[in-house]
């Protein structure tokens, strides 16, 4: 038996990626969602899918809107707006060897990112982990909010195959989602024939809807709306079926 947690990221991102996740838990698979706290869409997007059947998560964010800390306590982070970084400053200054993210400034904001969500949602996360960027350092600082807050902790970058949740081992499966010619049940079928029988896997998507916003902030557009679709296929359920697929969440492999 395959133990598979299908995750949604990025509640928050804006009012249409919300409508797409709560669509996609509400007539899909997904059963676990991650909440961006600072974005100004967050308590939106919880309010859409909290009477649902599903556990929320902090998707910690540094890259996207502004800070639930003020910009001046966490200078590494943010421009001269006060605006987070974008994901490529974080990117191309890793590229020459620089991690722009001090971890004190980082600890700080995944502190207040935590607060937040404890605000918006009345709950504890059911894990903690981070909007990927190219950066060490963000890590670090998310292991140290989670153990001192004993948060359940998902260490998980782009880059690893194995990762870990609440110090346990976890499968990371293969995300093509930024592909031009995506298919994501192509994708879900290829993490399934590679998938571990011996820890729980993760497939991580983005579904959504498009409006202005996103289209202005993100290069993840219209592949969020195929997935939304696919995740929401009564055919892709009876695949996982077919093939000894225990659909989890991350309460079910804590």
């Amino acid at each position: 038996m395959i133990e598979l947690v299908i995750r949604a990221d990025d509640i928050g991102y804006s009012e249409a990626v919300n409508y797409g996740i709560e669509k996609s838990i509400r007539d899909g698979l997904i059963r676990s969602a991650g909440v961006m706290p600072n974005m100004p869409y967050a308590e939106h997007g919880v309010r859409l899918v909290e009477n649902l059947d599903v556990c929320l998560g902090q998707h910690t964010n540094i890259c996207l809107g502004r800070p639930c800390c003020n910009p001046k306590d966490i200078p590494s982070l943010v421009d001269e707006n006060g605006q987070f970084l974008s994901s490529s400053a974080y990117r191309n200054a890793y590229a020459e060897g620089k991690d722009l993210v001090e971890i004190e400034d980082a600890v700080r904001e995944a502190e207040a990112q935590y607060f937040r969500f404890r605000e918006i949602t009345g709950k504890e996360p059911a894990y903690f982990e981070a909007h990927a960027i190219s950066s060490v350092n963000l890590w670090k600082a998310l292991a140290i909010v989670a153990e001192r807050y004993n948060l359940p902790f998902n260490y998980m970058t782009p880059e690893t195959k194995i990762g870990s949740f609440c110090g346990k081992p976890v499968a990371a499966c293969i995300m093509e989602s930024m592909k031009q010619d995506y298919e994501p049940f192509e994708t879900l079928k290829t993490a399934v024939m590679n998938a571990r029988d011996d820890i729980p896997n993760i497939f991580v998507c983005h579904p959504g809807y498009v409006d202005d916003y996103l289209l202005k902030h993100s290069s993840l557009t219209v592949n969020r709306t195929k997935e939304v679709s696919m995740l929401c296929n009564p055919e892709v359920r009876t695949y996982l079926s077919e093939h000894h697929v225990k659909l989890c969440s991350y309460e079910d492999i804590r």
